[in-house]
Parts: C-alpha cells; structure tokens; sequence
C-alpha cells in the first residue's frame, strides 16, 4: 500500500509545490476525511507553503480553519456553561481531550473539531454531577435498558448527555478506562495532579505527563480509530510542547509505570516514529521497551494492525487487509476493556440482540404510521 500523501506532507515534509493538480485533489479529500484539513492549513503556514497552495484550492483549506476558529469559540463558551452548572458543587471538574486543550491553550487546539466535551470527576461525586447536569439541561441519549446497565455497572463513565437547548453532547468520567479493563489507571491521582484553569473555580486539565497519558490511552484502548491520524498528531503535538521542561521524559516515564501505562506509552512512542518520524530520545525507547514493551512478535503483529487502523479512513488509504485489520482492532480494544466471561456475552448481544430489538422496534413504528395514515383518510 502507498503510503498516504497526507501521511508525506506531515512527516516527510513533502512541499505542496511537489503536488500535481489531481494529487492536490486526493490531499484534501484525505485531510477532510482524517479531520486534518484545518491542521494542515496551518502546517502549511508555518512552513511558509500556504501562498504555494494553487487559488483554486486555497479556499478548502481557510474555510476549514475558519470552521475550526468558530468552534474553538464555542468549545470555550459550552465549558463556561458547565462550569456553570457546577460550580457549586465544591467538587474537582477536569475537563479532558480536546476541550483541556482549548482551556489550557494547547498547540493541539489549533485547527481542531471537537465532536463532543469529557470531563472527569471523582466516583463519589458521580450521582450529584449526574442531578445538577440534569438541572441544566443535559439529559441522558435514548439507550435501550441493556446499553444503561451496561454504561452503569461497567464502563468508567455515564451515557452520554445532550443538551436539550443546545444540542451539544456532553460525556461524564469517573476514571479514563473501565473498572472491568486490565490496566487501572488512579483517578484519584489523576485529580490530585490537575492543574487549575485560569478563571474558573474548580475547574481543571490534567498535568502534562497525565494529560499526554490519557490521549494516547484513548487511541490505543478505545478503539476508536475514525480519526487515527488526527489523534497521533495530537500527541505529537503534545510532545513536543512539554518536552522542553527538565526531566519531562524521565517524569513520563515514572508516571506511566505509577500508573500501569508503560505498554500503551511505547505503543504510542513506537508508532510516532514510524509513521510520523517523530524525533524520540533513544534512551526513552529503550526504558519503555525494558519497562513494559511487547515482544518482537507482538509488535510484528500490532504493526500489521496500526500500520493500517492510524491511517486516514479513506479509500486511497484502504487496501485488502484494512477492513480485517478494523475488526481485530475493534475485538482488541473490547478484549482490553473486558475480561472473556463478560465480552463474549456483550459482543453476542450487541451483534445479535441490539439489531433484532432494533428491528423490532423500526417494524412497530412503521405500524403505527400507516394505522395513522388510515385513520387521517
């Protein structure tokens, strides 16, 4: 498989001047479908390449950085709206992801589209937040009974809310893997080690060597790869934003053994280098691989998968294996996230079960249209 031009401009730095007119058609349409097309807007106008974009096709790239400033607006309007709503609860709020990197005024905020707000609280807190969000507004997505107990004894947060004004999907943490998953990362250390966001009361973001963990948890255990790229180049950007403090990697490195990351770190370290020839001190590579690192075969065998799952999810970036690769990485992160006794019975359910009650339920309202119908004759 070729690899991606967007994958060539990013991490071999290939000039847009090198672009023919149909190549320049394939980059966008890759940076729009990886939701890098603000980012690499601005990529370009650091490197001093924007003016090299022909005019015909420099208006895809403001417009999507115009899009992603707007959204940067309201990203920091919604949190001040939440903040709102809990302010006087006297409890630790930590914004995560995207939003913490807004609030914190984080190079990876720039030229990026946030599809929802994370914030992470203490477990105990959990039922209070829960009441005082629903004061405000922010009501529980329709799930069936099997996906809220599933949310509710499970996973390490509560379904997902939507404002029922705003429409703006809002998702409550009380720790950044499930209690079932094989690793435990500390919540309450997470929280301790927050840092204030100028401002506000009680509101947070995680400390750097906290906040770059949590990222490349989400990448590598979620399973999520609709925006692979997107998210590796967050990290980088990440990376390279604290790495310049004294002592940041030997301090990485501590809190990711502390809090039973070491693995997901060198995956992450591991992949940035791959594909993004990002510049990782030797002597780090070597204490994550000595402290936790998988075998020869297993990394073989993981670069088969996100050699292919980080890439751009378009056509020009599939080959024949992609859509296996997908599925093994999906069954991955579920077999991270569970023990065997309770996936298989979820995956059976949510392959099986789910789509027969949702079948049932589109046959029961198709029903109920056409008695309607019949009644309005």
């Amino acid at each position: 498989m070729r690899e991606p031009l967007l994958v060539s401009v990013f991490a071999r730095r290939r000039r847009i001047t090198d672009f023919t007119p149909s190549e320049l058609d394939l980059l966008v349409r890759q940076a729009r479908r990886a939701d890098l097309l603000a980012k690499l807007c601005l990529f370009l106008k650091q490197n001093g390449q924007f003016d090299d974009i022909p005019k015909y096709a420099r208006w895809h790239f403001t417009s999507a950085l115009t899009i992603t400033e707007r959204h940067a607006v309201l990203v920091r309007y919604e949190v001040g709206l939440i903040h709102e709503a809990l302010e006087s609860l006297d409890t630790p709020i930590v914004i995560l992801k995207g939003a913490a990197y807004v609030a914190a005024n984080l190079p990876p905020a720039a030229g990026r589209l946030f599809s929802d707000i994370d914030i992470l609280v203490p477990k105990f807190d959990l039922d209070l937040v829960d009441q005082q969000l629903m004061g405000y507004g922010w009501m529980d997505n329709k799930l069936d009974a099997y996906d809220q107990r599933y949310y509710r004894r499970w996973m390490h947060e509560l379904p997902p809310k939507k404002h029922r004004d705003r429409k703006t999907v809002l998702d409550v943490h009380h720790a950044i893997l499930p209690e079932t998953a094989r690793i435990h990362p500390d919540s309450k250390k997470l929280i301790a080690a927050a840092q204030p966001v100028e401002g506000f009361k009680n509101l947070f973001v995680l400390c750097p060597q906290d906040m770059i963990l949590h990222s490349i948890v989400h990448l590598f255990h979620d399973g999520e790869f609709e925006h692979g790229l997107r998210d590796l180049l967050d990290i980088q950007g990440l990376l390279d934003h604290f790495s310049s403090s004294p002592d940041f990697w030997t301090r990485l490195l501590d809190r990711a053994q502390e809090q039973e990351l070491i693995r997901p770190l060198y995956y992450a370290l591991h992949y940035l280098e791959k594909l993004l020839d990002a510049d990782i001190p030797d002597h780090v590579m070597q204490s994550a691989a000595k402290l936790g690192g998988p075998s020869w075969l297993m990394i073989k065998l993981m670069d088969g998968l996100f050699s292919r799952g980080l890439l751009p999810k378009h056509a020009s970036c599939r080959d024949a294996l992609t859509g296996l690769t997908d599925w093994m990485l999906y069954v991955r992160s579920h077999y991270l996230r569970m023990p065997p006794h309770l996936l298989v019975p979820h995956l059976y359910h949510k392959a099986f079960i789910t789509p027969y009650l949702q079948h049932q339920q589109a046959k029961k309202a198709a029903n109920r249209v056409t008695i309607q119908d019949l009644l309005n004759r």
